[in-house]
């Protein structure tokens, strides 16, 4: 099986508990074509660079699957049908990266750097 890194922009609308949904469909529709997921992150409602069909911010997804092609094709289908879907970007990788990734990772130093700040501050 191949090894992919996905990731998913939906629309600032739903809440981050459909965003979530959406990512638990995802993941049913690889195992269902008999891959895996290793990996899913929701990185939060982030600004767009550019309006995507009037939208101005997204809901961001990133998961890490272990597919056959054919499943990772059924799941790229379902999204293109998702009206609650503005892009997604599927990428082949020679091997998965399952530590944080670099926007977690920043979000999480951070929020330590707030928590380590004297009170009073500015």
């Amino acid at each position: 099986m191949a090894l992919y890194e996905h990731v998913v922009i939906s629309r600032q609308d739903i809440s981050p508990q459909q965003a979530e949904a959406l990512n638990d469909t995802l993941k049913s529709l690889v195992e269902a074509g008999g891959g895996t997921v290793a990996k899913i992150e929701y990185w939060g409602l982030r600004n767009l660079t550019y309006r995507i069909k009037k939208n101005r911010k997204g809901h961001y997804s990133l998961l890490a699957i272990d597919a056959p092609a054919e499943a990772v094709k059924e799941m790229e289908r379902q999204l293109g049908i998702n009206e609650d879907v503005l892009r997604y970007l599927t990428v082949r990788v020679e091997e998965l990266d399952l530590e944080l990734s670099p926007i977690l990772a920043r979000r999480d130093r951070d929020r330590e750097r707030r928590d380590d700040a004297p009170q009073g501050a500015f």
